[in-house]
C-alpha cells in the first residue's frame, strides 16, 4: 500500500493516514503505518484511531521525536478535525467540557463526574460549517473541530454526548450501532500544526477527507 507522503525533511515526515489502517503496529499484525513506510527511524507523535484518516507527523529522529512530545504535552499541538454529525448543534460555536474514563475491556469510553476514579479533563471546541437535510438520515451537519486535550475516542464521545453524534461511528451512535452492520465513521484529521524544532518556524499541514459519502454532501472546498 502507498501512503501519501504530504511533506519530508531530515526531521519530520508529514502522512495522510488511510482510514481502517492502523498508525502504529497493533495486536491485530495487520499493516501498520509506521512498517509501511519502513524508514530507519520513527517516533509516534500523536495518534488517531484506527478508523480515522488523515494527517500525522511522525519524528524521523530522537531529538525531534522529544521535542514534539514535550509540545504535545504542553498542548502546544494545533489538531483540527472535520466531522459529520446527525443532526444540528443548537450553538452555531461552542465548547465541549467533560470528564471521561475508559473503559478498557470494550475499548470504549464514557462521559463521568468530575471526582469519578480515573477520570480526565477533555476539551474540545467546535465551529458548525454547513447543515443539510437528506432522505435517509435527517440533517446531517458538517463541523470543524479543535482538540484541546487528547482523550481517548474524546471527540467520538463528547459529541455524541452532546446529541449530535458522528455519522457512522459504530461505538457512539445508537442509530448505527443498531444497525450492527460496518460504517466508515465521517471523522476526519484535516489540519495540524506545531513548531518546527530546527527551522523554528510554525508549520501547518492539512489533508482533505475523501470524495464519499457523507463527506460529498458538502462543499468541502468552501470549508
Amino acid at each position: 500500500m502507498d501512503i501519501k507522503i504530504i511533506f519530508e525533511d531530515k526531521d519530520i515526515l508529514v502522512v495522510e493516514k488511510p482510514p481502517k489502517i492502523p498508525c502504529q503496529s497493533d495486536k491485530t499484525s495487520d499493516d501498520d503505518i509506521m512498517s509501511i513506510l519502513n524508514r530507519p527511524y520513527l517516533g509516534l507523535v500523536h495518534r488517531l484511531d484506527r478508523p480515522v484518516g488523515g494527517v500525522m507527523v511522525y519524528a524521523k529522529n530522537e531529538k525531534t521525536n522529544s521535542f514534539l512530545s514535550k509540545e504535545v504535552s504542553a498542548r502546544r499541538l494545533y489538531k483540527e478535525y472535520l466531522v459529520v454529525v446527525c443532526g444540528r448543534p443548537e450553538a452555531s460555536k461552542g465548547e465541549l467540557r467533560d470528564y471521561l474514563k475508559k473503559l478498557r475491556t470494550i475499548n470504549m469510553s464514557k462521559v463521568v463526574d468530575k471526582g469519578n476514579n480515573g477520570a480526565k479533563e477533555a476539551v474540545l471546541e467546535y465551529e458548525l460549517l454547513e447543515s443539510k437535510d437528506t432522505e435517509e438520515y435527517g440533517t446531517l451537519s458538517l463541523l470543524k473541530v479543535i482538540l484541546k486535550t487528547g482523550r481517548h475516542h474524546q471527540i467520538r464521545v463528547q459529541l455524541s454526548n452532546a446529541g449530535f453524534p458522528i455519522w457512522g461511528d459504530n461505538k457512539y451512535n445508537k442509530t448505527f450501532v443498531k444497525k450492527k452492520e460496518w460504517t466508515q465513521i465521517s471523522l476526519w484529521s484535516y489540519k495540524i500544526g506545531f513548531y518546527h524544532p530546527t527551522n523554528k518556524t510554525n508549520s501547518t499541514f492539512i489533508s482533505l477527507p475523501y470524495d464519499e459519502y457523507p463527506w460529498d454532501v458538502f462543499d468541502m472546498k468552501d470549508n
